[in-house]
Order: structure tokens, then C-alpha cells, then sequence
């Protein structure tokens, strides 16, 4: 089964109509696409739907599910499915359950893309295109100390993880992407215990966790988020995992799939989780 449940159209920050994407996954002989993109935030940004869009975006998404689900003789089925891209903000983002029961959401992915610090007096931002952002604000922010950082990070998911449980845990570690050896390792019993404890939050709510390929194809990341030697702590806790691009176009959709489950087996994964309209379901590798 080919598929992808991380998705950004033009609604967020992604490039194209949803019903572009479509027909790319048709190509690609996909059978499930999902859409998920960026929930609204309470100020001026860039990469998230505006509020008033929500509702519009919620309309198309299911206008093609309806569409693709019964096509006409010149096109192909393919299950569409409405998801939502949460960033959790503690203090500044709504309820999961109430933002999916209002919207009527097929599945939410939980994603921290902006890290607050303790005293509530800024926002760190790990991803983007420009790395210079993420170094500003480890300075400005956590006065240059790497560990207080990605401890707000990891503690920020698994408050998250904790209070909204969301379906999918998005790129668990993207904390690590323009870090690059430079304000911790990945091998520091800190962070591992971090790693640990957040992993352990995750298998007791049941949440699936993203393979995110999107790191390495865009040259960010050495490896996948999350990398190999959390997946071998995912795979030993019996988490369910499910292999996503991310993609941010339509010729994204499936970038670096093959490696990425290429690398899953080799670690001893046997089966990744896939969302279809009947539930949950395991697909072998």
C-alpha cells in the first residue's frame, strides 16, 4: 500500500492545490493520501492556515475525498483523508479534541515547531530553511546553553503528548536538525534520558510515530527523525511507527521512501501503521 498521511498544500506552507497532490499520488499508484496542513496560530506567521481559512480548507479537502471516492470513468479511486497539523504552544494553542471534534478531523499529527521557554518570554523556532533562526534563538532565548534548550523541547512533546494525544507524534527529534555537533549530543546521557522518558509517554497513550523522510531529502538532517538509534528505543517499546515525506509539493510525496523502509527492516521493524477510512491497519514493509 502507497501512501502518505503528511501533507502541506497551499493552504499552509506548501506549494500547490490539494487536488495537485492528488493526482501526483495517483501516479504514484497511491492509495491513501492524507492532508495536514499547519493548524492556525494567535499571531502573524508565515507557514500556518489562517483561521478563517480553516473552515475552506476543511470544505476542499472533503469535496475531493467525495470526488476520488466515487470518480467518474477518467479518473482513479484513492482515499482522501482530512487530517490537521497541530503545533502545540503550551499557553498559546487550543485543545486537540476540541479543534478535531469541531472540524471533524480524520487524524491530527502533534508537532513542536516552536519551543517556549520557561518564563514564557519567547519562542524558539528549530525548523525552517535558515539555521540562523535556530541559533539566534538559543542565544536570545536559553542564553546559549544547548541542554536548557532541547529540554524545553522534549519536555514541551511530552506535555503535549500527555494532555492532547494526538494520533501521530511528528518528527519526534527535529530538534536536532540545524544542531550539527555544535550545543549537545545525541549520545549525552541527558539527552538519551530525555529520548526515554518522552518515548515512554508515548507508549502508554498509543500514539503512532512518524517516520519523517523530509530531513534528509531536503539536506537538513544526516538521518531520518527520528534517527536510528531512537527508532531501535521505538522498536524495543513496540510503538507503532508510519513512514511519511512530509511532502511540501507534490512530487514530495513519496521522497526517500524506499530508504526509509529499507532502514526500518534492517533495524527489525517488520510492519508500519497506515490510516485508511476503516482504522488503523498494519502494513508489512
Amino acid at each position: 500500500m502507497n501512501y502518505n498521511l503528511h501533507t502541506h498544500t497551499r493552504w499552509s506552507d506548501g506549494s500547490s492545490e490539494p487536488e495537485r497532490y492528488v493526482e501526483e499520488a495517483l501516479k504514484q499508484g497511491f492509495s491513501v493520501l492524507g492532508f495536514s496542513d499547519h493548524s492556525p496560530v494567535p499571531f502573524e506567521n508565515s507557514f500556518a492556515l489562517k483561521e478563517k481559512n480553516l473552515p475552506l480548507y476543511c470544505r476542499a479537502i472533503r469535496e475531493l475525498k467525495k470526488k476520488y471516492a466515487s470518480p467518474s470513468s477518467a479518473e482513479k479511486t484513492i482515499e482522501i483523508l482530512l487530517g490537521i497539523e497541530i503545533d502545540f504552544i503550551p499557553g498559546l494553542t487550543v485543545s486537540f479534541e476540541e479543534l478535531r471534534k469541531k472540524h471533524q478531523f480524520d487524524y491530527t499529527i502533534g508537532s513542536v515547531h516552536l519551543v517556549r521557554d520557561g518564563r514564557g518570554e519567547g519562542l524558539w523556532f528549530i525548523d525552517g530553511p535558515d539555521i540562523s533562526i535556530y541559533d539566534d534563538g538559543i542565544l536570545r532565548i536559553f542564553g546559549g546553553d544547548g541542554r536548557n534548550a532541547v529540554t524545553a523541547y522534549y519536555r514541551q512533546v511530552q506535555e503535549m503528548i500527555l494532555e492532547h494525544k494526538p494520533d501521530i507524534i511528528g518528527h519526534l527529534d527535529k530538534v536536532k536538525m540545524y544542531n550539527r555537533g555544535r550545543y549537545f549530543s545525541e549520545s549525552d546521557a541527558w539527552y538519551t534520558k530525555l529520548v526515554d522518558e518522552t518515548l515512554d509517554l508515548a507508549a502508554a497513550s498509543g500514539t503512532v510515530i512518524e517516520v519523517n523522510t523530509r530531513g534528509l531529502y531536503k539536506k537538513r538532517s544526516d538521518t531520518l527523525f527520528p534517527g536510528p538509534e531512537v527508532l531501535k528505543k521505538i522498536l524495543k517499546r513496540n510503538i507503532p511507527v508510519t513512514v511519511s515525506s512530509d511532502a511540501h509539493k507534490p512530487e514530495e510525496l513519496s521522497f526517500l521512501f524506499d530508504e526509509a523502509k529499507s532502514t526500518l527492516r534492517n533495524l527489525g521493524f517488520r510492519s508500519q501503521r497506515v490510516l485508511t477510512a476503516k482504522g488503523w491497519q498494519e502494513v508489512i514493509l
